[in-house]
């Protein structure tokens, strides 16, 4: 998907109808199972574990978002024994390259079992990837998180082009490739399965549109008209995945720096603490950036922070001097 300007209304309306239609044929209500002795099923503990291996391949091969999300869709589509998980795991980021990349960025099979270590042969992996092809009647195409994000993203700044002014450094692609880290976050969280892929993403948006707009609220609820979903359905999934995003942001990177500074009031203390937590989460969105700016057709960036670090030997923003009171 290329985002192409001017976007008009009509076109994201189809987008949106077109991708919800696929959501209502394809998506089933996920039902938690029991667990059994008989350890055949996979729990949710081992299909995040698989995931997050996924996201890890997928950023080795330095592959297009839609790869790792398609490769997620299929996997959470096809059940079977966790003695099999890595061949499946493995077999569905195949077939997902094999959708979304380019013919000479999918890598053969020998170099895909031998960089994943995922103790499969290139043959193994193939007959995998039949029986899962079989199971899903070769019906891969299906609209994604990935999907609605980048539409409903995309009806936001149609009608609020001054969305990110707040935002200072980010433009539009590089606040998309934002939004699609956190998803990744999401991906990996079995107790988001529950959810759409429009849901979660419709979520995530929101979300971040609560920090940034101060009419977020209109503009939400003309989301879910567009969307003709239920407001007591995203409440619920917004709380589901503002607890799973709660994870990440406590996970603070290991070189994070303490600052003591017991003069400054708390109000400013908060500000130049969530200014601090934006510069880092804005260069570790730069390692994929380039992937995501196509969309927007944005071959170059704003002179931002974000460029100022990649000259940077340390990956900590500079300090700024701290002046008493």
């Amino acid at each position: 998907m290329k985002f192409i300007e001017p976007w008009g209304h009509q076109r994201l309306s189809f987008l949106l109808e077109k991708a919800a239609s696929r959501e209502a044929k394809i998506w089933k209500v996920y039902v938690p199972k029991k667990p059994s002795s008989q350890d055949t099923d996979i729990s949710p503990a081992q299909r995040d574990e698989a995931v997050r291996w996924l996201t890890e391949l997928h950023s080795r091969f330095k592959a297009l978002p839609e790869t790792l999300v398609l490769a997620v869709s299929i996997l959470d589509r096809f059940l079977a024994r966790p003695k099999y998980l890595r061949c499946i795991a493995i077999a569905c980021f195949f077939l997902a390259a094999k959708t979304y990349e380019e013919d000479e960025c999918v890598p053969s099979l020998r170099e895909l079992a031998a960089s994943s270590s995922c103790g499969c042969s290139p043959s193994e992996i193939l007959r995998m990837e039949k029986i899962i092809l079989d199971k899903l009647n070769w019906d891969l195409h299906t609209a994604t998180a990935l999907d609605f994000l980048h539409i409903f993203h995309a009806m936001v700044l149609s009608c609020r082009s001054g969305f990110l002014d707040s935002m200072l450094v980010l433009n539009r692609s590089q606040h998309l490739a934002l939004l699609t880290q956190r998803l990744y976050h999401c991906l990996s969280d079995h107790t988001l399965i529950q959810l759409r892929g429009s849901m979660l993403a419709l979520a995530l948006l929101t979300l971040e549109l609560e920090t940034r707009c101060p009419d977020w609220l209109a503009l939400t609820i003309d989301l879910l008209r567009k969307g003709q979903i239920d407001s007591s359905e995203l409440i619920r999934s917004r709380e589901l995945v503002s607890r799973s995003l709660s994870t990440l942001r406590a996970s603070l990177p290991p070189n994070t720096v303490y600052i003591y500074q017991p003069l400054q009031p708390p109000a400013l203390d908060r500000t130049r603490m969530l200014h601090f937590t934006c510069q880092v989460e804005e260069m570790e969105v730069d390692d994929f950036y380039d992937g995501i700016k196509r969309l927007y057709n944005e071959d170059t960036t704003n002179t931002t922070a974000v460029q100022e670090g990649e000259g940077n030997s340390s990956p900590c923003p500079p300090l700024q001097p701290v002046s008493a009171s």
